[in-house]
């Protein structure tokens, strides 16, 4: 296993360098972060030659992806160049969003994928029953439900929840907007009440549409197995039909539903856009638009090259998971 983990290790770096080379040429020719400058009033060609030469903009892009490439590498990811803005260093804008995001998806995307495993395959092995059509149902309703919806449906039933608390004379327990501020301070029961009533809404927004998929994947995944010919083999056995399942059956369905999941949470955590515009959280999401509408390329890169790490950080903990749920993966 260890070495197969350094085999995938090794082929992923070749990987982030072509990909961190193809998205610095795509930025860097996709505009000019000083046109703006040639609108203001005042500016000479002077100037913006001047601050073409400051940003390194004057230079081939080769030679500007290298400079780039050397100082990201050391820890150095530039700083903001968005024209009007405040100069802010990447570094910390990035990860700071990347927390922000991080801390809503990883609830969301667990939670999903326990239920969503449960539920299929409770399905599978109950198929065609009230139980199998109600979850086949609401993963139907989920999918042809645009995220947007789902989370202003979920926001608007926070607002009434926090309603019918006030009228009943309690404080607003859901936030539905932003983080709460301040902080969670105060006793433990405080910050458990605070942190959960930060979360729960975009949380359970996330999740509802990631379940339909886990659930949709591990039933059609468990029913394909329940009906191969070694599962056949060990019910002519006789084995009990709680081992069948558990022992034999489950732990090959799971393989599909961990590509998915890998796949799923790191494009997710790379910006759930809507959810947090939906609710005001300024995470990863956030991040991509403003970088694109500014048209910043150190934010734009910086962000980049994180979702690039993050999608073969996953992809990489799928292969892991390929190899302990069959063997003959790891050892092919």
């Amino acid at each position: 296993m260890i070495r197969y983990i350094i085999r995938r290790l090794l082929i992923s770096i070749p990987i982030l360098l072509i990909g961190s080379f193809a998205c610095y040429v795509l930025v860097a020719t996709a505009g000019n972060p000083l046109a703006e400058m040639r609108f203001r009033p005042g500016v000479t060609e002077a100037d913006i030659k001047a601050a073409e030469i400051s940003l390194g903009l004057d230079k081939p892009v080769v030679v500007r992806y290298w400079n780039w490439l050397t100082d990201f590498l050391s820890g150095d990811w530039g700083q903001s160049i968005a024209l009007g803005q405040a100069k802010t260093a990447v570094y910390p804008a990035v990860t700071d969003a990347l927390w922000t995001t991080g801390r809503l998806v990883i609830g969301a995307e667990l939670l999903a994928l326990t239920l969503g495993v449960s539920v299929g395959v409770l399905a599978a092995v109950r198929q065609y029953s009230i139980f199998d059509y109600l979850a086949t149902s609401t993963a139907f309703l989920m999918f042809s439900m645009p995220i947007f919806c789902v989370a202003v449906i979920v926001k608007n039933y926070g607002i009434q929840f926090n309603n019918v608390l006030e009228s009943m004379g309690l404080d607003r327990w859901l936030t539905t907007a932003g983080p709460r501020p301040g902080g969670f301070s105060g006793s433990f029961g405080e910050v458990i009440f605070k942190y959960t009533g930060t979360f729960l809404l975009p949380t359970v927004a996330l999740m509802l549409i990631s379940f339909a998929a886990y659930s949709r994947f591990e039933r059609a995944s468990m029913l394909e197995i329940l009906h191969s010919d070694f599962v056949r083999t060990a019910r002519a056995k006789g084995i009990s039909q709680s081992r069948v399942i558990f022992r034999h059956a489950f732990r090959n369905a799971l393989i599909p539903v961990a590509t998915l999941f890998s796949l799923n949470f790191g494009a997710v955590l790379s910006g759930a856009i809507i959810t947090e515009t939906v609710f005001g959280w300024a995470g990863m999401g956030t991040l991509l638009v403003n970088s694109v509408r500014q048209f910043d390329p150190p934010m734009l890169m910086g962000w980049l090259m994180v979702t690039a790490t993050l999608v073969v950080l996953f992809n990489l903990i799928a292969d892991v998971v390929y190899g302990i749920l069959d063997p003959r993966i790891r050892l092919g």
